[in-house]
């Protein structure tokens, strides 16, 4: 992935911005406006969307605007992600089938207080994603145990949801080895450890926060907890896929290929413990893929539209409206904030976004004598709580996606409202560059 600068964005063009707007009005508005934010298809959303950018910039032909829509699809971020959505529907379907989601929610319930689930997965996840550095895999390993969960005991889908997402994106935003760790401080020149510990004092209240919030609600709609059975050796066997992902995850292993490999260990299992034949699982395993489509359909017009809005100028007068009203270093360490939230909203990557706004942000914070490890914690805080809060985002969409292969249908909007983390995860940012006090040239490091 190589850098991209100020320098090597279009001119910038405010109407370039225009399909992010009509996105939100035709998803957001039209769903208000009936009352049920199922009624417009997030895929129906994008199109509208795409078309409302491929009408811009007449100064091209038609044909060629549809073959940049279409660089964009194929963008190989893009399509790395649809690859993780299939793998990961594969795997969340066969190892349900070979009674992996039983076995485990059998053996979480053993180990976990009922009125603690919630926040006990929040916690789950917050660990998980600190040891393997990225958020889509940890949603990828916990969210079909989550799902098992919410139905046998009656739990809040979108509750559960909200702290699964949440813990996978502090892990995201903290780990030693997540792609946003690296990239923020590479861009800014400052070691690991001293980010980290720049980041520790903004994470940990926001933590804290969200795991009294998670302790505190959806206590009353949980249904009366059965008599558990006893856990047996097949449960323990069934258990092992996921198992293999975890521990795979924990030892570097390559997301896809720990997907991969865990869904050919689902189908063993499932044969070995479940007397369940090969076709069958091989079905299920098809059926998982399937339940996927809505979920790439919507990554790969994402993809098209977002590479349209950066080639029409839309990231860099974002960029130009945020530089000119720097003057100090808190309204500098603010407007890279916000630069690198706004690059996030348009490309859906917040690793992407660390690194179109990293050469800028450390130009600024030279010129306004900014501390480069609280510049590289901002980079990566802000873009993790933008990238966990938006519908279109990855690990929303994985999330619901392997929701969805369970049979539990939700929607993103509504998932906005159980996202704690990221947002406490923003409003602690805030709140830290606002009671700031200035870096005298003395103390910059």
């Amino acid at each position: 992935m190589t850098t991209s600068t100020s320098s090597h964005l279009p001119p910038p063009k405010a109407l370039a911005l225009l399909p992010f707007l009509v996105f939100l009005v035709f998803y957001l508005g039209l769903s208000l406006w009936s009352g049920d934010f199922y009624s417009v298809p997030m895929p129906t959303a994008f199109l509208v969307a795409s078309a409302a950018a491929l009408v811009l910039n007449r100064q091209q032909s038609l044909a060629h605007k549809v073959e940049g829509f279409a660089k964009g699809m194929g963008e190989s971020n893009i399509m790395i992600m649809c690859l993780i959505f299939i793998l990961a529907g594969a795997f969340a379907a066969t190892a349900k089938a070979a009674g992996a989601v039983d076995a485990t929610v059998l053996i979480c319930r053993h180990l976990i207080p009922d009125q603690l689930l919630i926040a006990g997965f929040f916690l789950v996840s917050c660990l998980i994603s600190l040891a393997i550095g990225t958020s889509c895999g940890t949603i990828a390993a916990v969210m079909p145990i989550a799902a098992g969960l919410i139905q046998t005991m009656g739990l809040d889908p979108i509750l559960m949801t909200g702290a699964v997402i949440g813990g996978a994106m502090f892990g995201d935003n903290m780990s030693m080895i997540s792609d946003t760790t690296i990239a923020a401080t590479r861009t800014q020149g400052v070691a690991m450890r001293d980010k980290f510990i720049t980041n520790l004092k903004m994470v940990l209240p926001a933590a804290a926060v969200a795991i009294i919030i998670y302790l505190s609600v959806g206590q009353s709609d949980l249904s009366p907890a059965p008599a558990l059975a006893e856990i047996t050796l097949s449960d323990i066997i069934a258990t092992l896929p996921y198992l293999l992902i975890l521990i795979g995850a924990l030892c570097g292993m390559n997301v896809m290929a720990l997907l991969f490999c865990g869904t050919l260990f689902s189908i063993a299992t499932g044969c070995l413990t479940n007397d369940l034949s090969f076709w069958t699982l091989l079905t299920e395993g098809g059926k998982g893929i399937q339940s996927m489509s809505e979920t790439l359909i919507v990554a790969i017009l994402a993809g098209g539209l977002l590479y349209t809005i950066r080639t029409n100028g839309g990231i860099a007068f974002l960029m130009q409206k945020i530089e000119k009203h720097i003057r100090s270093q808190k309204k500098c360490e603010a407007g890279i904030m916000a630069l690198v939230s706004c690059v996030n909203l348009f490309t859906a990557n917040n690793t992407v976004a660390i690194v179109i706004s990293g050469p800028i942000a450390k130009d600024l914070s030279q010129k306004f004598n900014c501390d480069p490890r609280r510049i590289a914690s901002i980079l990566d805080t802000a873009s993790c709580a933008i990238q966990g809060l938006i519908p279109y985002g990855a690990q929303l969409l994985i999330a619901i996606g392997i929701l969805k292969s369970n049979g539990i249908s939700i929607s993103a909007l509504n998932l906005l409202t159980a996202l704690y983390y990221p947002l406490l995860l923003g409003v602690a940012l805030l709140i830290s560059i606002l009671l700031k006090r200035p870096l005298t040239k003395k103390q910059t490091p």
